[in-house]
Order: structure tokens, then sequence, then C-alpha cells
């Protein structure tokens, strides 16, 4: 049976989704019909001020028209190939990824948490039965290995044993990272801002002390980049704002504008690391997702706009403060704010606003514009915020 979705309202889609899906989301009782630009439509043509961008992942915002030519292109060209075999977009994008980064050789992946299990297993291959060393209240993925690196016990404990090997430090403490590297250590992962967690960037101390320690010891630093990369924080990657660079770097979301894509990056020291048969993926980096991925940094790696990323979101975080806000935190359009009672503003503001944020906790709202979002947008948003909070 065929199923249209053109007329149907939100309460058959409701049903729709209690009788088919597995219950892992509390969803809000929005449908998106289409986008444009910054802006959400619904099926009643009501528009929405998008400032969450797909959760860091709409890079150029909706329907880029650069974006949408380069998929329909390449969909009526050729939509998928194995990796028995070559494909040029997802070769190009690989040697456009290392020049434009680390230097060295790329893998593949269809997620973030894909990227992140493969560089587990990258640097357990690089140093054997390592153990790995992680920040609290970080968040690298919901597979095993990903999971078994994000130390959050909710999260965690329905789904133990996990993978072992894991050793969590705190995340603003300098010393304690350094104590906990030493010869038996794979690596140290970081996010150089922590994402789910609220946007909390890691302090210039641990990271130097990570990097430090990393270099001390032989082991791998590894920076998670899933959120904050891809221009997300004024520079194309966020390790290029901190004056540190990693060993490894794991990159998603908004490389794809839209389209499921991630990739795990070395330098070139590592690019040789794995084996044939050490890791693989039916569908990375096939022709579709490459040429959407290079599209969006066509768009995204240039002075210019990057540039207006910072400017964007210095003019974001004022206005924030300037509403009287606390605790203001993050860098470029990747930014939060503490609120007493985050996930009840987050829907008054989607249902009586129309402004779509983001809660990620009882007293953190996130927010997470498109790349491509205007100045008078930034202040519509910062309008409707103020409104909400009246």
């Amino acid at each position: 049976m065929s199923l249209s979705t053109a007329a149907s309202t939100l309460a058959e889609l409701e049903a729709l989704e209690r009788e088919a899906l597995m219950p892992t989301y509390a969803r809000l009782p929005v449908a998106f019909a289409r986008g444009e630009g910054t802006w959400l439509y619904d099926a009643d043509g009501h528009a929405y001020l998008d400032f969450l961008a797909g959760i860091s992942v709409a890079q150029l915002g909706h329907a880029h028209p650069r974006l949408v030519a380069a998929i329909q292109e390449q969909a009526a060209r050729l939509l998928h190939v194995p990796n028995l075999f070559y494909s040029e977009p997802g070769l190009r994008l690989a040697r456009r990824l290392s020049a434009c980064s680390l230097g060295g050789k790329v893998f593949f992946a269809n997620s973030g948490a894909e990227a992140n299990e493969c560089a587990i297993k990258l640097v357990r291959r690089h140093r054997p039965r390592g153990e790995i060393v992680v920040l609290e209240h970080a968040f690298h993925g919901r597979t095993l290995g990903a999971l078994s690196a994000t130390p959050a016990p909710a999260k965690q404990e329905p789904f133990e044993p996990l993978v072992p090997g894991f050793r969590v430090v705190p995340r603003e403490d300098s010393v304690a990272l350094d104590e906990a590297v030493g010869e038996h250590t794979a690596a140290v992962f970081v996010e150089p801002i922590q994402g789910e967690s609220g946007i909390h960037p890691i302090a210039a101390d641990v990271i130097a002390a990570a990097r430090e320690a990393c270099a001390r010891s032989g082991a791998l630093l590894v920076f998670d980049e899933i959120q904050c990369g891809t221009g997300r924080t004024g520079t194309l990657w966020a390790y290029e704002g901190l004056g540190v660079r990693p060993d490894v770097m794991t990159v998603a979301k908004g490389l794809g504008g839209g389209l499921p894509v991630g990739a795990c990056v070395t330098t070139p020291e590592l690019g040789d690391v794995f084996r044939p048969g050490d890791h693989g993926s039916t569908f990375a980096g096939g022709p579709l997702v490459a040429a959407a991925a290079s599209t969006v940094l066509d768009v995204v790696d240039d002075e210019h706009f990057l540039t207006e990323v910072t400017a964007k979101g210095e003019r974001l975080a004022a206005g924030l403060r300037d509403l009287g806000l606390s605790d203001v935190r993050g860098r470029g359009l990747m930014l939060a704010f503490a609120h007493e009672d985050a996930p009840a503003l987050m829907r008054r503001l989607l249902l009586e606003h129309r402004l779509v944020l983001n809660a990620t906790g009882p007293d953190s709202v996130r927010l997470l514009p498109p790349l491509t979002v205007s100045t008078e947008e930034i202040d519509e948003a910062l309008a409707r915020l103020g409104a909400a909070l009246g």
C-alpha cells in the first residue's frame, strides 16, 4: 500500500508513529512540510524561524539553490555504487577534506557516531588494547563503541556491558587529564565544544594539556568536530581557533548539508594504520552525498563567509545578553544560554512564537541557526525570544 503524506494531519502522523515507529523520540507537535533558507513551513503554511538547523546539519539552510542543483544533477547521473569500485565524487571529496584539514587520509561513514566508531577502531589498531580517555559530559554517539565513550549513566546503563577501556576525567581539570594519560593510553577524545551537554567550550588549558600529554605518551589526540565543525564556529574546523592540531578528527552533520555523511580524517602519519578489511561501509562516500558535501564546502570554505559567521555569532550572543539571559556561551553560530525551565521555554517558543530552538537539558537552551542566516533574521529571532520571555 502506498503512503502519501500530502494531506496527512498532525493527528494522522502521530497515529502512524504509534503504529509503525519504535518509541525512541519525544517529538514536538509540529509537522514540517518544506523549508526555504532559514525558514520551515508546516502543512498549513505557517512559517517558523529555524535556529536549530536540524541540530547543526543544515549549514546552508533549507533548499539552498547550489546544494539542490548538485543533488539533482548527481541523482540523475548515479546514486550509488559500492566501495568495491571507484567513484570520482567520493575520492575527490576525500582529497579535498584532507587538504583543508589534517593532510592525511579519510574514511567515510554515514553519521557522526559511525565516524567515531572508525576513530575508536583506528586508535586501537594504532595502540592495541590501549585505554581511551574521555571527558565528563561528552557525547560521542549512541552506537555501542561511541556510547561507551559517552559518560552518561542514564544513556549507558540500559545497554551494559559496554565496550571496555574508557577512562573518564573531569571536563575542567587539566591536571587530572594529564595524570590519566600514560604509556597504555591509546587516545584522548575531546569535543572542542561539547554540544549535547549544552554548548560548553573546553578550556584552553585542558586542550593544551591533552595535546601535551598525547605528545609525551604517544597517544593520539582525537577531536570530535561532528557538531562544531564545517564552519559552525567561524573557522572551517573548530581546532583552527584553538592553536592545537589533533591527530585524528571526526566530522559529520553540517558536512552533508542535510544528507547523511560522516568522515574520520587523519594526519599523514596515521593514514595507513588500517589494513584492507579492517573497516568498511556499504553506503559511505557514495556519489550523491559526496556531491552534496563538496557543494557545502564550496560555500563554507571561504574566508569572507567564515568572517561573516563570526560576526553574526557575535551579534546573536550580544543580543542574548541584552535580553538579560545568563551564561551565554559558545563560539560563532554555536551558542547556548541558561534558563530555569529550558524545555518549557523551548516549547513556548515553538508553539506560540514559531521559533525553533532546542533544550539540551533542564536549564540549557541551544541555538544553531544555519550559517547563511541573515542579520535581520537574527534580530527577528531575538525579538521572538524577548516576547516569549516577556
